[in-house]
Parts: structure tokens; sequence; C-alpha cells
């Protein structure tokens, strides 16, 4: 089975300006890195949009009035503080969910067995009914959620190695049975959340890292405690949301790994997968704000993805 790439052109109309960390150039730059020849067996496809159903697994049906609502039909507007919306902000969230649910049905059908989704906005601070921190819909969360509803996936495993904790992916199956939340990450950092005292045995791992944390113990802590975690979770399929922005050159946070890391990360990860789910794993982007290090790290992963 061969390893997808899902994007849509949609996911670069949502324009937050230049000056923005979350910025179109982010998935430009993506998208470059993985045109060469060393991709050259990657599986391009344009993503679906999410339908109203899709969302409301994972949100409620006001915030998703709400968003949709504030959309503008010109310029750009706040929908809080740090997200911002442009014209090509609905269609691009919609096509960034509805990615997210695509690669689970190629995985789950047999057309795939492994999918990256190189899309934006990203999801995982999106609580059921509030956006926040760049994200407007948890796509992770709604994947795993789909997985679940339409292929009757039983214990489906979401791993998230974004610098900043995912507080909307947590909020959002915190009360579900059958998913595990596991997260490593800056502490503290925003969103101020992810604390080891938010954890649930079996259920919610969150595996916070002091600020300069670099490969030596970020390695030593991800293979002692995220590896065993999820080997005993034995899930039916992975979900990685793939975030970049632990690198040492990124300008919003304190971490300290390298490209390498990254390999190393997704090597693992492959690893498990092979091990417990016939090596299945749907994963999505998520952040990575400094544009040569997210591409090299994002090439690094799609690589491993692709072994």
């Amino acid at each position: 089975m061969s390893t997808w790439l899902i994007t849509h052109e949609a996911c670069l109309q949502h324009d937050t300006g230049s000056a923005h960390p979350e910025r179109i150039e982010r998935l430009e730059a993506i998208l470059a890195a993985l045109d060469t020849p060393a991709f050259a067996d990657l599986q391009r496809h344009t993503a679906q949009s999410a339908s109203r159903a899709v969302l409301e697994r994972a949100h409620s049906p006001g915030y998703i009035d709400e968003v949709m609502a504030a959309v503008p039909a010109t310029g750009r507007t706040q929908l809080n503080a740090d997200t911002t919306l442009s014209a090509g902000s609905g269609e691009a969230a919609l096509r960034a969910a509805g990615a997210a649910t695509q690669a689970v049905d190629a995985i789950q059908t047999g057309e795939a067995r492994r999918v990256f989704c190189a899309v934006r906005p990203p999801g995982h601070h999106a609580e059921t009914g509030e956006s926040m921190g760049f994200c407007l819909f948890s796509n992770a969360a709604i994947a795993a959620l789909h997985a679940q509803a339409v292929h009757g996936v039983q214990r489906v495993a979401i791993v998230d190695f974004d610098v900043h904790h995912g507080n909307g992916t947590q909020a959002v199956v915190a009360e579900r049975e059958g998913l595990f939340y596991l997260s490593t990450h800056q502490y503290p950092l925003f969103p101020g959340t992810g604390s080891r005292k938010e954890n649930r045995p079996g259920h919610i791992l969150n595996i916070p890292m002091p600020e300069g944390t670099g490969s030596a113990d970020y390695r030593e802590q991800f293979h002692r405690e995220a590896i065993s975690a999820l080997i005993d979770f034995d899930p039916e399929l992975m979900i990685i949301s793939a975030g970049f922005d632990a690198a040492v050159e990124d300008p919003l946070a304190g971490m300290a790994l390298t490209t390498e890391d990254f390999a190393w990360i997704t090597d693992e990860l492959v690893a498990v997968a092979n091990y417990c789910c016939g090596g299945h794993i749907c994963s999505v982007l998520e952040g990575g704000y400094d544009l040569d290090a997210l591409a090299r790290g994002a090439a690094a992963h799609v690589a491993g993805l692709m072994k």
C-alpha cells in the first residue's frame, strides 16, 4: 500500500497576512520541499470538504455557525486575539478537516497505508466550542471520531509532538471511550495546559518538557514513556498531530530539536504502528513557524512515513 499526500489549494487562500506566524508561506515551504525526486512515489490527492455532520462530531453546532459566519466577504477579521480570518478561511478549514477524514477513509479501505495531510489552518487548539491558537476545527480529533463512527475502529491513538500542548484535542477526546491522547510539549508555554496533573492512565498522557530540551533528553523521555504507553494501548489506528515548532530555530517556543529528531520521532512511531496496527498512520500538519526548519522537518517526517 502507498503513502498519500493530501492537500488543497484552498489552504493557501487562508490569508492571515505575511506578518502572522501561521501564514500562507508555511504551506508553500512544505509543498516545495515535497516537490523533489525523493518524493516521486508519494501519491498526491486533493482534499475533500468536510460535511457538517463530520464537524459536529467534535464541535457544537453553535460554534460551527459562529466560525463560518465570521468569515469576511473581503479583507481580514479577527475571530479572537491570535486567530485571523480571511475570505478564504472557511473553505480552507473545511478542506483541512476533510483531508483528515479522507485520510482515514483511504487507510481503512486499504487504498493507503500512511497519509500526510499538508493543510492549514491547524487544529489542535480548537476546543468543542472555542477557537484559539490559530486553529478553527480540531482536525486530528475529527479524524479519530470519524474512524470510530464510520469505520468502527475501537482504539485510536492521537500522538501530538507539536511544541504547544493540544488543549483542543485533549478536550474533545477527554470523555470519549477508545481514544488515547499523547502529547510531548514545552511546559510552561501557551496555552498553559498539559501538566501531568491532567493525565488519565490509558486515556491521556502528557509529557511536559522544560524550555531548552534538546535531542538527548527528548529522545530519552519519548522512548521511556511514550512508546510503552502506545504499545500498552494497542491502537488500531494512529493519528499524528505533526507540529515542527519544537525545532531549535522556531520563534514561538524554546525547545531545541533538530531535523534528525523529527526523523527519529517518525521512525519510532512507524515502528509502533507496524507492531500494533498494520503501519496505519494518518498525520495532520499542526505548527512550525521557522520556514526552513518547518520545511526540513516536514520533509523528514514524510520520508519516514514512506518507509
